[in-house]
């Protein structure tokens, strides 16, 4: 029964993935985010398709920007950002332990840390160094904390998924095996659900971006000429939100807090 669940899984990814790659062509959002879709379509299937219909395609022509602009929506495009870069250096990690034995907070180690570089240093501050000045080091100081917090949340609730389900299907350890990368996917799956609340405060904090609208100069003035649109911005504001309670401090706390749990859980549910 399992493999005949994991066969239209992957069946229903492929038509998703299809969908979002042809259709988010003409949706007026920021080419990194553009890759982020496609990055957590490939790992949660029709649900990143529906995430992506739900929360970023734009409704009518124009309507981008005012349909992007609240709050759900940014935190969404804030935690698919974080989930699609994290999540290839997390499965290249996988990859690596399973190909060099690599197991227990080893594998754990090896998946956080390139997990954590290529979100933070590529897919982070690489792709998204425009928007914050130009320069790489800026970029890499503006969004430390803001990855951190979020891979910590992303981890805290992956581990548990992988291990529970690990314990419960066969060859799910072998990247050459189908279950390999759809017990990723599963994971992958809660961590951005247990990562979104970490995301929305984030957010309102203005220590992270959502969605972006990129429009050709021409268009983007016809559309914000003849629209009121209270509250959107334009330009990403990382950073300048004033004082946040809780303080960075507390949630960094928190962050790591859950993780730690997460890693027990996940070490109990594989010696259960």
């Amino acid at each position: 029964m399992l493999d005949g669940v994991m066969l239209l899984w992957f069946l229903m990814t492929g038509l998703a993935l299809l969908f979002v790659a042809i259709d988010i062509r003409s949706t007026p959002e920021s080419p990194v985010l553009k890759w982020g879709f496609l990055l957590l379509t490939a790992y949660a299937g029709v649900v990143g398709a529906f995430l992506y219909v739900l929360g970023c395609r734009e409704p009518l022509p124009g309507l981008h920007e005012r349909y992007t602009a609240v709050r759900w929506r940014q935190t969404l495009g804030s935690t698919m950002h974080c989930v699609a870069g994290d999540g290839l250096g997390i499965l290249a990690g996988a990859v690596l332990s399973s190909v060099l034995s690599l197991t227990g907070l080893t594998e754990i180690i090896v998946e956080y840390v390139l997990g954590f570089a290529f979100g933070w240093t590529i897919f982070q501050s690489l792709f998204m160094r425009a928007t914050l000045g130009g320069s790489y080091r800026r970029a890499l100081a503006a969004t430390f904390i803001a990855e951190l917090l979020s891979m910590n949340l992303l981890m805290a609730g992956m581990l548990p998924t992988v291990a529970a389900l690990r314990a419960h299907i066969a060859s799910a350890e072998n990247p050459l095996a189908p279950a390999f990368w759809f017990v990723m996917s599963m994971g992958l799956l809660v961590g951005f659900i247990v990562a979104y609340p970490m995301n929305w405060w984030l957010v309102a904090n203005h220590l992270k971006h959502g969605m972006m609208t990129v429009r050709p100069a021409a268009v983007a003035a016809n559309v914000m000429a003849g629209m009121d649109m209270p509250g959107v911005k334009t330009e990403m504001s990382m950073g300048a939100g004033g004082p946040t309670r809780p303080s960075v401090p507390a949630m960094a706390l928190l962050s790591f807090l859950a993780l730690i749990a997460g890693v027990v859980i996940s070490f109990f549910l594989r010696h259960s």
